[in-house]
């Protein structure tokens, strides 16, 4: 049995109006109510999150700017994308939001190493992040020490050789979650290059495509739906 009763492989849907239907679900849903995923893909846009900074906008162009209360800062969405919105009871299913993101991003890597690629966690930067070099290496990424003196800043996270294939965005309201994640498969990735990629400057981004992986959107949203009910499970 599936962990979802509702799970929905929705294609092409408006950006605000598949947030808005989001947040109607969260504010009118019950203690009874079915948990639900939506696997969908938007139209061209950048969204800035709640702790979004301008500054990270740099040359947006002709694609549209939308202000989110999602959590973290700028990213990009677009065709070739699967955005997955899993609409949880946390409450019910008995997790906190830390390991809700963990378990969020273990779907992302399981979905990649479907597809014979390594995803790795980068330390105060959620997401997921492939090799440049060798993106089918299962060796795990050199560590770093992150030496941290009492009330200091945290250390920056450290992208050497990395490039971003997942970005996480999330909303709790309630102990019920909304927003989620972004997989990019096939994209045309230029629009990267007018932000500052989830507020890093020169963060490269890329999608399976480049990194030598063909598939098709349905396959990816298959793949990544599928691993977020197992991941999700309570």
């Amino acid at each position: 049995m599936s962990a979802f009763c509702d799970t929905r492989l929705l294609g092409r849907t408006d950006y605000q109006a598949t947030v808005q239907a989001m947040q109607d679900f969260t504010q009118q849903r019950t203690a009874d109510t079915p948990d639900a995923l939506w696997l969908c893909e938007h139209a061209p846009h950048f969204t800035q999150g709640l702790a979004g900074k301008s500054d990270h906008v740099l040359m947006p162009g002709d694609i549209p700017v939308v202000a989110t209360n999602r959590g973290g800062q700028v990213t990009y969405h677009g065709p070739g994308q699967v955005v997955a919105y899993p609409l949880l009871d946390l409450q019910r299913r008995g997790y906190f939001v830390k390991e809700y993101v963990y378990r969020l991003e273990e779907a992302v890597i399981r979905t990649l190493a479907h597809f014979d690629v390594t995803g790795h966690r980068v330390a105060g930067a959620p997401g997921i992040y492939v090799r440049l070099d060798d993106p089918r290496s299962h060796a795990m990424l050199e560590q770093r020490p992150q030496h941290q003196t009492p009330g200091s800043a945290a250390p920056q996270p450290d992208f050497t050789g990395l490039g971003k294939i997942a970005a996480l965005g999330i909303k709790v309201s309630r102990h019920c979650t909304y927003h989620g994640l972004a997989l990019n498969v096939a994209m045309d990735l230029e629009p990267y290059s007018r932000i500052n990629p989830c507020g890093y400057a020169g963060l490269p981004s890329v999608d399976l495509s480049t990194i030598g992986v063909q598939t098709t959107w349905d396959e990816a949203a298959h793949v990544l739906g599928r691993q977020l009910e197992i991941r999700l499970a309570p």
